[in-house]
């Protein structure tokens, strides 16, 4: 990870209980479900981690499964304690990040991003820098997978349905980016997976969905 610096980021990353999460997924994974979404948590982690512009990642999960996991990839867990939906987790998140790094910006990132790379994550942190707050949209134009607050900025994310046109609405800046294709390909369908996978799915991913994908290809199906 970065040196914090004025221009580093901490980004705080929210993790469902795996139990619970994914739920367009169950056609494809069955009961691997809670594994496939934790892989995508990973990856998505691993690359925020591996980004130079990232000084911390700091996850938000009441899973111990994905707290042993994702601790093991460098990224700080802590519980949700507003246990109150996506966003108040994230300013929870995002209060402790700005305790534990005063000096850094802040950024919220989505946690099914498993074709993300870091150099991708790195463009569009550089991008945001310039602004108060910016987003990224996901691949489908009606989502958010990244949310930027700059220091000094109040931390105001507004994830969830429609959040595009929410985020836009407040008069958050979002970041015409067109080279960050796995920044944008959040994974809620088996579309969407399939898609990830034509981007080059990060290792954990990788390794789960070549089989959940070749099953569901397979006739009769």
């Amino acid at each position: 990870m970065a040196v914090d610096t004025p221009f580093t980021w901490s980004l705080v990353i929210p993790v469902k209980v795996l139990a619970h999460a994914k739920s367009r997924l169950t056609g494809l994974a069955g009961p691997r479900r809670p594994e496939l979404a934790l892989a995508l948590a990973a990856d998505t982690v691993a690359a925020a981690v591996g980004c130079q512009e990232v000084a911390a990642v700091i996850v938000v999960s009441d899973d111990p499964a994905a707290a042993a996991e994702l601790t093991g990839l460098g990224a700080h867990v802590i519980p949700d304690e507003p246990d109150d939906g996506l966003n108040p987790a994230l300013v929870h998140g995002a209060a402790v990040a700005t305790t534990l790094r005063p000096a850094a910006a802040t950024g919220a990132l989505a946690a099914d991003l498993p074709a993300l790379r870091p150099a991708e994550l790195a463009r569009a942190l550089r991008a945001a820098a310039g602004w108060p707050e910016a987003f990224v949209p996901d691949a489908a134009g009606a989502g958010t997978t990244l949310y930027t607050a700059a220091p000094g900025s109040r931390f105001q994310p507004r994830f969830g349905p429609g959040s595009r046109r929410r985020h836009r609405s407040a008069g958050v800046t979002e970041l015409d980016l067109a080279d960050v294709p796995g920044l944008r390909r959040d994974v809620d369908t088996p579309a969407d997976l399939s898609s990830a996978a034509g981007l080059g799915l990060g290792p954990r991913t990788a390794a789960i969905a070549r089989q959940l994908l070749v099953r569901s290809a397979r006739p009769g199906r």
